[in-house]
């Protein structure tokens, strides 16, 4: 079992699983669809936004010397000569000194105009308008190409697709997107021990949750889950359902990859052709954690424990199907904090506590959340970061500043 016992740091083993990923290929979809997608080609302006210079506010498009020394006590008064809808022509709508047109938001400005004084600062009557103050020059305009100039490239490949990206191809007319292929994901739970939702919970049984975090974070990343159950602790039954997992092209199993006399996982590998990378990581939680390929799919065995999983799922999974999905930045923020408790831990493995930070006086400050068993979902529940403690570390104090890792935000 070729690198079955291998034991990396989360640093290695991170770059082994990363330096495996050979990205998807591409599909266009509405871009309806399009957010959290990862874009496959450079988007590039063919047009200008907006196409013509518009105004900012409803109001008067005038000429601003026409307006020098106006106030409420000595309003300026011009003769209204015209008005242009958004959404309207401005034909027949011209500016001329002592004039100015009726402009609603958005609305191209008509010829002769170099300013909009909003409709708050004026009085009409009669056809005229009182201008109640001074106006700049440009003030509440928005130039042709101001937002997009034609032929700039506006968004890149690898990015990944945010509201507001979606609403710049809006902007440029687009209706769909290239974006890479979603990554399909096979879910596996292995233990005689599990008792899946509705299931009776009898002596020695615990609730299978891993499968449904998992599923939920492959989701929240864009990845397409297909859970395909409880797998017992026989060497058929883990055979059977790892040749079907390996149909998708991400596999992850949880569980089953320790040192316990049923754990058959890594043993099943060498049947199926995976080839395993490392068998360990000197991390808490998380240690017993390997990750293989076969051919260009991607074969994770997580820990058991809930935390472990999720935690394991943050360092190492989610990077690789972001990788898959063709994203170029795919790092959780990393920051530091200023600790509010003392930590104790022995050397040899990094330490991945939940913690919970708050900014106070412009700085994060973290402190851990409660029970750190790795088998506490709750504190994980609890936690938007992890305090990340180095291998050799074994002591740190309150007041000192430690790494953290927030787990709620992505480098997108």
């Amino acid at each position: 079992m070729k690198n079955g016992n291998l034991t990396v740091s989360i640093e290695q083993a991170l770059r082994i699983v990363l330096e495996s990923v050979n990205p998807l290929g591409s599909e266009d979809v509405s871009i309806l669809e399009a957010s959290g997608r990862v874009l496959y080609d450079d988007t590039v302006a063919d047009t200008m936004v907006p196409p013509a210079d518009d105004s900012a506010m409803d109001g008067f498009a005038l000429i601003a010397a026409d307006t020098s020394c106006a106030s409420r006590d000595n309003p300026v008064v011009l003769r209204i000569a015209g008005e242009v809808q958004a959404g309207g022509s401005i034909a027949g709508n011209k500016v001329s000194r002592g004039t100015a047109v009726r402009i609603m938001t958005g609305a191209p400005v008509p010829a002769g105009a170099d300013a909009v004084i909003p409709v708050e600062d004026t009085e009409e009557e009669h056809g005229r308008v009182r201008v109640l103050r001074e106006v700049l020059q440009f003030e509440n305009f928005r130039f042709a190409g101001e937002s997009i100039k034609k032929g700039n490239t506006v968004l890149y490949r690898g990015d990944r697709l945010s509201s507001a990206d979606v609403g710049i191809l809006a902007s440029l007319n687009r209706q769909t997107v290239r974006v890479y292929k979603q990554p399909t994901v096979a879910i596996i739970s292995t233990g005689n021990e599990l008792a899946d939702i509705g299931d009776e919970i009898k002596n020695g049984l615990i609730r299978n949750v891993n499968a449904y975090t998992l599923y939920s974070e492959i989701k929240k990343y864009n990845g397409l889950p297909e859970y395909l159950g409880i797998v017992r602790d026989t060497v058929k039954d883990t055979r059977e359902i790892f040749s079907r997992a390996l149909e998708c092209d991400v596999v992850i199993s949880t569980g089953g990859v320790s040192m316990g006399k049923y754990d058959f996982v890594k043993d099943i590998y060498p049947d199926l052709g995976i080839e395993i990378k490392f068998g360990w990581v000197r991390v808490k939680p998380g240690k017993p954690c390997t990750f293989g390929t076969k051919d260009r799919k991607l074969v994770f065995g997580l820990p058991g424990n809930p935390v472990s999983t999720l935690t394991s799922f943050i360092q190492f999974v989610r990077p690789a199907l972001l990788r898959l999905m063709g994203a170029s930045r795919i790092a959780k923020p990393v920051v530091g904090a200023l600790l509010e408790e003392n930590l104790k831990k022995p050397a040899g493995k990094a330490h991945l506590l939940r913690g919970h930070f708050r900014i106070e006086n412009n700085d994060f400050r973290v402190s851990t959340t409660g029970n750190q068993k790795s088998s506490v979902l709750l504190s994980m529940s609890n936690a938007n970061c992890l305090i990340m403690l180095p291998e050799n570390t074994t002591a740190v104090k309150a007041g000192e500043r430690v790494a953290i890792q927030l787990i709620d935000h992505d480098e997108t």
